[in-house]
């Protein structure tokens, strides 16, 4: 899969920044879990904050706030703004 230079995974994004998610590449279940969340491609995603000790991060996404693992966050790709 060719990427873009300026798509990362979310996991990498600090407190305070946006981005647009552009791909999320999990099975199935999770795909289903994070749909019903609101996550989908094209839709602006803040990060809120990240807890220390590779905690979980807290997002934002229209006004719905969601608590995500980082192991679930690096799935999703991110086009930061």
């Amino acid at each position: 899969m060719k990427t873009n230079s300026l798509t990362e995974n979310l996991a990498n994004l600090v407190a305070g920044e946006s981005a647009l998610i552009q791909a999320i590449h999990t099975d199935d279940a999770l795909r289903q879990r994070l749909l019903a969340l609101g996550f989908r491609v094209g839709k602006h995603i803040e990060i809120i904050r990240k807890a220390r000790f590779s905690g979980p991060l807290q997002v934002r996404i229209g006004t719905t706030d969601i608590l995500l693992r980082r192991n679930e966050a690096a799935k999703i790709m991110v086009e930061k703004l």
